[in-house]
């Protein structure tokens, strides 16, 4: 991925066109050092030659992602996250729930008026069929899931036997509803900021320099710590 044009970025810093490091050669040393002095309209050029797991390196970027976190945005609200990360949820409840509930309410308070009979049954028949819809999406993604794991080489069995072991003494206890909760969230939120989650928009994170703000340095470590200890 090398298509950017560097001229644009490097005449607002008035730098030369020989300047290295290159943004268009070598992108994640050129941020490095410049990515809180560059606007958001020349950042997003480097949507074009970077990753966005390419660019947790940049502790300014990570930073943001961090920040935009601690914000609470809607996509990370349990009821949305189950629903657009079905793969990562590890609860027991069978997904769609939220949707089927939306689609009755719907059915009941807007589609037919006052036609209270008429409403309740139209209003079950579309949360079954949300529901089910929800429910046969998720089972695609986790097959998809399986059959790439069970594609993967196998390791050593010894190895595979002390793993195994390993995971039955560490889940003799099951977690609560709202631990699997914490943990899930928790894993969604690691993977945003290190870029390995799909179907979300790093650009619109990674190139705000709203969310630098004054971070708490003391905090953004202790979070980095915890992930690394769990």
């Amino acid at each position: 991925m090398t298509n950017l044009d560097p001229t644009p970025i490097l005449r607002h810093l008035g730098l030369p066109d020989s300047y290295e490091p290159n943004p268009r050669t070598a992108p994640i040393d050129f941020l490095h050092r410049h990515v809180r002095t560059l606007p958001p309209n020349l950042l997003k050029l480097f949507s074009a030659n970077t990753t966005p797991k390419q660019r947790t390196v940049v502790p300014a970027i990570r930073n943001r992602r961090l920040k935009y976190i601690q914000s609470n945005p809607p996509e990370f609200a349990i009821a949305n996250a189950k629903s657009t990360w079905p793969a990562l949820w590890e609860g027991r409840e069978r997904p769609g729930k939220e949707q089927a509930q939306e689609e009755k309410e719907w059915a009941e308070k807007e589609f037919l008026g006052d036609g209270k009979q008429q409403v309740g049954k139209l209003g079950n028949l579309l949360g079954g069929y949300e529901e089910e819809r929800e429910f046969e999406r998720v089972k695609a993604i986790r097959r998809q899931r399986a059959e790439y794991i069970e594609s993967l080489p196998e390791e050593d069995e010894d190895t595979d036997d002390e793993e195994e072991e390993a995971g039955q003494e560490a889940t003799t206890q099951e977690p609560s509803p709202a631990e699997t909760e914490d943990m899930f969230l928790r894993l969604i939120k690691e993977r945003f900021i290190y870029g390995f989650l799909e179907s979300v928009d790093y650009d619109k994170v990674d190139w705000d320099e709203r969310w630098d703000g004054d971070l708490d340095r003391d905090a953004e470590e202790r979070w980095f710590d915890d992930e690394e200890e769990s």
